[in-house]
């Protein structure tokens, strides 16, 4: 008989309207018990439960939390748009529903804490966000709110005013006064500086980098950097958005290094591809860029991606492009793909390719041709004249791209890469870079040995002729005792001798 198998138990999802009453229930806990990460829990719950909030659950959550009579109650209304008769009609219906299935559940008698205020607000300007005629109405209220969290000044409040300053800057973006909120950053970024607030350190110079790269001043953003230092408790999201920012910095300064190195600890410390697709793309896409810029070709699996493959599809053609060293092409494929590298602020970036693609191109035909003329180069590359070709390939020669020289009175550069390629003097160098090997092997094994050999050796090893020592001090010992003995018995020891003192 077959045991019977007992269906699992569906865990019941929660209104957005009882979930933000357990969140309210969670933040004063947190206050009360002096515990933050009460309030980190339900922040990290902020992302999906801002997706599902509207106006009907926004005002039953604070219809549900605060007192009839309450001034905070009042002001938090007044921060919604007005009802549509379709929610008044909802309201009334679920109401009269309510009522005669089961009971009214009491009304508070008292307001929460001001961080239940804060969190509300911040609900509010989220859903304001959502349509465009409400955002000059989201920048007055993260106005009232910026000045209600100064005027409380409660360190618990901290990690919900992270928050609070992502939604100021999105507010100001979305309205275009984006440049106008950058000293209010720079002011609440000293203060937190001061009242060592980890959290909003990190959000806010964030937030300031954002501002000025979004202006494209740059050399703003790098003194900023190097006057602060980020916290080093931050989250990892602001961690990535920190290096993601250090990178374009890098990157814009010729530190190509600097810069990828910093991009690959954005991509480690991102969130996942499919949580946050849009700076998962955006971090890669001038991760390649860097690549590129390097002189290394990014690997073919990042372009096939499911997050990055449709995102990445103009980058791979400019890959391509610079792969093959044509000039052409990559002309071609910068102009069909310009508004995209515009919008994401990697054309400056892409436009260093071209000697990159040059160089490609001129150590592909030097591989090719033991000496060709300048002006068959000037036509393979698409160069502008001669003496661009000129110019081009003596600096590649100097660079160590290309082993040739430039005959000048005929007009043709003879290459030396490909002479005597499988000659003995290749052979000569490769024996000698083998046997420097293996003597650097052995060289390593008999330090090896030797050093184990000496340790055994050292710890089995006995101190020379150290038994003799201690047999006669024995013997000694023995002899002054039998004259001591004999001493006493013959009666020859006064009570003051010294005798007695030195056995």
């Amino acid at each position: 008989m077959a045991a019977e198998t007992k269906p699992k138990e569906e865990e019941k999802t929660l209104t957005p309207t009882v979930e933000i009453k357990t969140n309210i229930s969670l933040i004063e806990r947190a206050v009360t018990e002096l515990e933050p990460r009460f309030t980190h829990r339900v922040l990290r719950t902020l992302t999906a439960l801002r997706k599902r909030i509207d106006n009907k659950v926004l005002r039953d959550a604070i219809e549900e939390n605060y007192p009839v009579d309450s001034a905070v109650k009042s002001k938090l209304l007044s921060c919604l748009p007005p009802a549509s008769a379709t929610d008044r009609a909802m309201d009334v219906d679920s109401t009269t529903e309510q009522t005669e299935t089961t009971a009214m559940p009491p009304k508070p008698t008292s307001d929460p804490v001001p961080e239940v205020e804060i969190y509300l607000r911040l609900l509010i300007i989220h859903h304001l966000h959502t349509s465009k005629e409400y955002y000059a109405q989201s920048i007055q209220i993260c106005n009232e709110t910026i000045e209600k969290m100064q005027s409380l000044n409660r360190r618990s409040m901290d990690p919900i005013a992270a928050k609070v300053w992502f939604v100021v800057e999105r507010s100001y973006e979305l309205g275009g006064e984006l440049a106008d909120a950058r000293p209010l950053f720079l002011a609440a970024q000293r203060t937190a500086a001061l009242r060592h607030d980890d959290d909003t350190q990190a959000s806010l110079i964030n937030r300031l980098l954002r501002n000025y790269l979004h202006y494209n001043l740059y050399d703003q953003a790098d003194k900023l950097v190097s006057k602060t230092t980020f916290p080093s408790s931050a989250s990892n999201p602001q961690f990535a958005r920190y290096h993601y920012f250090l990178g374009r910095i890098k990157a814009v300064q010729l530190n190509y290094t600097a810069a990828h190195t910093n991009l690959q600890q954005a991509i480690r410390r991102a969130p996942p591809a499919k949580t946050a697709p849009g700076f998962y793309q955006a971090v890669h896409k001038l991760f390649v860029v860097v690549e590129l810029l390097m002189g290394d070709i990014p690997d073919r699996s990042i372009f096939r991606h499911y997050v990055l493959e449709k995102a990445l599809g103009a980058y791979f053609d400019i890959v391509k492009a610079v792969r093959t060293g044509s000039l052409s092409e990559f002309q071609a494929t910068l102009t069909k793909h310009a508004a995209q590298f515009e919008a994401d602020k990697t054309y400056t970036l892409i436009v260093r390719l071209r000697q990159n693609v040059i160089k490609t191109g001129i150590r592909r035909l030097s591989l090719s041709y033991s000496r060709i003329s300048l002006r068959d180069i000037c036509l393979k590359l698409h160069l502008d004249s001669e003496e661009d070709a000129e110019y081009i390939v003596g600096k590649a020669i100097r660079d160590g791209v290309i082993e040739g020289r430039i005959i000048h009175e005929k007009g043709w550069m003879e290459c030396e890469g490909r002479k005597n390629g499988y000659g003995p003097e290749v052979s000569d160098v490769y024996m000698r870079r083998i046997s420097y090997c293996m003597d650097l092997h052995n060289q390593s094994v008999k330090v090896r040995q030797t050093s184990l050999r000496s340790a055994h050796t050292q710890a089995m090893r006995y101190p020379l002729d150290a038994h003799r020592k201690e047999l006669a001090a024995a013997q000694g010992a023995r002899e002054r005792e039998r004259e001591l003995a004999k001493e006493i018995q013959e009666g020859d020891l006064d009570d003051d001798d010294s005798g007695l003192g030195d056995f």
